[in-house]
């Protein structure tokens, strides 16, 4: 049975800084590219940040750019979510997700997605 647990939201002000971590389990986890996604009330769950297999590449949401890194520990089998600068935009439930893609790139569509966590509330006061 495949897991993804993620931990580590919750409020912070906004310029500050909260990391996230998802932990993989039942599943060959460097097998799988890894994303985050976030949806805020009323609005459709967008793309975050994504990590290949090994971690040698990444990509990002124009929104994040230069403010969040994604990261992976395959020996943890846990994938990380570095959040800098926060916002108030920022604000949503984050969750994290698994792609079962050799390709060598990370991809942005969340239907490529094989498998989910059920978040973590991410809060940001202004």
């Amino acid at each position: 049975q495949v897991q993804l647990v993620e931990s580590g939201g919750g409020l912070v002000q906004a310029g500050g800084s909260l990391r996230l971590s998802c932990a993989a389990s039942g599943l060959i986890f460097s097998s799988y590219a890894m994303g985050w996604f976030r949806q805020a009330p009323g609005k459709e769950r967008e793309f975050v940040a994504a990590i290949t297999r090994s971690g040698s590449n990444t990509n990002y949401a124009d929104s994040v750019k230069g403010r969040f890194t994604i990261s992976r520990d395959n020996a943890k089998n846990t994938v990380y979510l570095q959040m800098n600068n926060l916002k108030p935009d920022d604000a949503a439930i984050y969750y994290c997700a698994a792609d079962f893609n050799y390709s060598g790139r990370t991809r942005s569509q969340s239907v490529a997605y094989n498998y989910w966590g059920q978040g973590t509330q991410v809060t940001v006061s202004s």
